[in-house]
């Protein structure tokens, strides 16, 4: 019996950036136009990726190509792992200009709203050298982003589960109902969050910990909050609140800067889980590259006693 012996693929950052462009004009001869290389030279390198890992990646129709399940599955890893390299040149250069430390953080709406760019800023100006990449994420994906070492810092809600992350804290907010003038319940000075189901409310993204943790508080009363719209930030809910569409739960402190101008009820929410923390979560301090350790330092000692 003759045993077939393949060769192992040497990823090539050529090659798979040329297959991403013919995916995504979906003609070689466009995607060759794209990248300033002949047509051939760009089938010639799919052919060799194809002959060598012993699939199809492409299906080739007169109105043009797209990717076989393999070749899907190609796409995804070389969209990755282009995003990665050109990540790591951007960073390499960088340090080149100046740059002693880059850190990457992934926080939730709350924190980004309410407190986290001030402590950046701060941070910054004691060191201007650092350079810092905040991207917004739900505290879930926050959580799993810093597992997966896409992060090296996170800041969310302590109601998330944190696993095996390491955890510090950090700062606290207060959450409120915000409801419009002719609302029934603007002439309320407190209420429970039990109280407010009655009533049409605006939610925060279905995915976020905020509609997660309130849907969890309204089942344990055997109620359902009636979210009928849902929105991504807090000023797109108090618009909504505006116009007398429902009522929305938001942190104190993100409303701050629209109190005076819109005119809405901000009523203090009484239940004891109302005043919420948030947590710094990472992988391992001791692990941490000295940048991201200072900062997180800084956050800490930011966090009241």
């Amino acid at each position: 019996m003759t045993s077939v012996k393949k060769r192992m693929w040497q990823v090539d950052f050529v090659s798979l950036r040329l297959f991403v462009a013919v995916c995504e004009e979906t003609s070689i001869a466009q995607a060759a136009e794209r990248e300033h290389i002949v047509a051939s030279a760009v089938s010639k390198r799919i052919a060799d990726i194809e002959e060598t890992i012993g699939t199809p990646l492409l299906l080739r129709q007169r109105s043009g190509v797209s990717p076989t399940p393999a070749g899907e599955a190609l796409l995804q890893h070389a969209r990755a792992l282009l995003r990665s390299v050109e990540k790591m040149q951007a960073e390499m250069s960088e340090y080149a200009i100046g740059v002693r430390g880059h850190i990457q953080i992934h926080a939730s709406i709350s924190a980004i709203v309410e407190f986290l760019p001030d402590d950046i800023s701060a941070f910054l100006k004691q060191h201007d050298n650092i350079k810092i990449d905040l991207e917004e994420r739900v505290s879930t994906q926050v959580i799993r982003t810093v597992e997966e070492n896409s992060a090296a810092v996170g800041v969310c809600w302590d109601f998330a589960d944190t696993r095996d992350l390491q955890v510090f804290p950090y700062k606290s907010d207060r959450l409120m109902a915000v409801v419009h003038p002719d609302h029934p319940l603007a002439q309320r000075e407190t209420l429970t969050f039990e109280e407010t189901l009655e009533f049409d409310q605006v939610g925060q993204h279905p995915d976020s910990m905020m509609n997660l943790f309130l849907r969890r508080v309204a089942a344990k009363s055997g109620k359902l909050v009636v979210n009928r719209i849902h929105v991504t930030t807090f000023e797109a809910a108090l618009r909504i609140v505006k116009a007398n569409l429902g009522l929305s739960i938001i942190p104190a402190e993100a409303i701050q800067p629209y109190q005076a101008a819109l005119g809405l009820r901000f009523i203090p929410l009484s239940d004891p889980w109302a005043h919420r923390r948030f947590v710094i979560c990472l992988r391992d301090y001791e692990a941490l590259p000295m940048p991201s350790r200072l900062f997180v330092d800084f956050l800490r000692s930011t966090s009241p006693p």
